[in-house]
């Protein structure tokens, strides 16, 4: 694949071509430019190039649509983690424009310079590469000419190919007015294919030493498969220290599971598992202390729960993982956190003991009757920034009176505290109850 100076590589050839046919073809000295019209024409009218002049113009870059879904998806499950690196591929478009200002001459330049792309269909790689070695030979002096030379545009997959363009009557006049340049006798065509491939590194995966292949006469899985986590007591989400339930087919070998928030960039491998069975499991969110917790602990948010099983088969034992399956872990007010009654109105800053700790960059934010007031800064008696806290500060100008108590409750990166005791008949609120007169 080439690299990002594949575009000037592809320009720097064209120009050198057309240099060595034009002043071949017997019209004397011919300048070949690869600049803007209008810097073109400018130019030429300042005297600085008195000769005869053919400028190559690049004015559009598009995706080449036979190629951009080559190589797709690059990410891992985890969106960040880089498998591949799809080829960046374009269409690079020309304009051929001729300068003179005797009879004939631009049409000259235009009849030769035409007749070097209609024989040049293709672009073999042995005369792009030693196009490429001349140019940087010629001023070595010059970086960009030296990069030219290993940019790849040789070495790529695709040859590079010219095509003839058509432009109506009104793009070309559009975009000659967009140039700000007097119309001079020219000619579209299109180059295609360039690949740019990043230098990214990739994670590959490691070869596979053994392949242990198995034939299972039954309805169920055959793989050992994860329906569900099921927090306790009908909740949606879990707290820490709950117990877990995992349901599914195939668990009795399950060794381990594994937890992993990855925009927290966090994972927790718990082997303590009870009450194994063929179709579930039980575990603990392992809490350190009920009355705060420790910035170590697992932070709230949302996670992928996968099961490390251990397998038996001809070829011996393997640990092999299930599918994933989401477990949402909550935020826990402290049980002593009692604010009463708030005046409406008014200022009012309110610290909630919780658990787990909170981490700078978590959306926090405390609710009350369904008014969001979003967390304060974490700072420290100093006004230092914090990393974690546990007793989170929020402050309100104007909260709403709410005509009685109701419910107060955490939400952190989405995920609501337990408000509702779901074992109830019918469901009851659970939480700390605020009024604001």
């Amino acid at each position: 694949m080439s690299n990002a100076l594949a575009i000037s590589a592809v320009s720097a050839v064209l120009q050198y071509m057309l240099n060595s046919v034009l002043n071949a073809s017997g019209l004397g000295s011919v300048t070949v430019l690869a600049i803007a019209p209008d810097l073109a024409q400018s130019a030429i009218r300042s005297g600085q190039d008195a000769n005869p002049t053919l400028n190559l113009f690049l004015h559009q870059v598009t995706l080449n649509a036979a190629w951009r879904n080559v190589g797709l998806p690059s990410l891992a499950a985890d969106g960040a983690t880089q498998l591949k690196n799809p080829p960046l591929a374009l269409d690079l478009h020309y304009l051929l424009t001729a300068y003179a200002g005797v009879n004939f001459q631009a049409e000259a330049l235009l009849g030769f310079a035409i007749q070097m792309l209609h024989a040049s269909p293709v672009l073999p790689r042995g005369q792009v590469s030693s196009i490429l070695t001349k140019i940087h030979n010629d001023n070595t002096s010059d970086p960009l000419l030296g990069g030219l030379q290993s940019s790849g545009l040789a070495s790529q997959i695709e040859m590079i190919k010219i095509t003839p363009a058509t432009l109506g009557r009104e793009e070309m006049a559009w975009l000659w007015t967009a140039l700000k340049a007097d119309y001079r006798p020219t000619f579209p065509f299109q180059v295609s294919v360039v690949l740019i491939e990043s230098p990214a590194p990739l994670l590959a995966g490691m070869p596979v030493l053994t392949r242990s292949i198995t034939v299972q006469p039954s309805l169920l899985p055959g793989f050992p498969t994860l329906n569900a986590a099921n927090p306790p007591a009908n909740q949606p989400v879990a707290c820490l220290g709950d117990t877990v339930t995992v349901t599914g087919s195939g668990l009795s070998q399950v060794t381990e599971v594994v937890l992993a928030n990855t925009r927290m960039q966090v994972q927790q491998n718990i082997n303590a598992l009870t009450d194994k069975s063929d179709v579930s499991f039980s575990f603990v969110l392992a809490e350190s202390a009920p009355s705060g917790g420790n910035p170590t602990d697992l932070p709230a948010g949302f996670y992928q729960l996968t099961a490390q099983v251990s397998v038996t088969t001809s070829a011996g034992t393997s640990t092999v993982n299930t599918n994933t399956v989401p477990l949402a872990i909550a935020p826990k007010i402290g049980s002593t956190w009692a604010p009463g009654t708030l005046s409406s109105g008014e200022s009012v800053t309110l610290t909630v003991p919780c658990t787990p700790y909170l981490r700078a960059g978590q959306q926090v934010a405390l609710l009350i009757g369904g008014q969001s007031i979003p967390a304060s800064a974490f700072v420290d008696s100093s006004g230092n920034s914090l990393a974690f806290t546990n007793t989170p500060s929020f402050t309100s100008t104007g909260l709403q009176p709410t005509g009685g108590p109701v419910p107060a409750w955490l939400q952190v990166d989405g995920i609501d505290s337990p408000i509702v005791n779901m074992t109830a008949t019918p469901p009851v609120y659970s939480a700390a109850m605020v009024k604001v007169s």
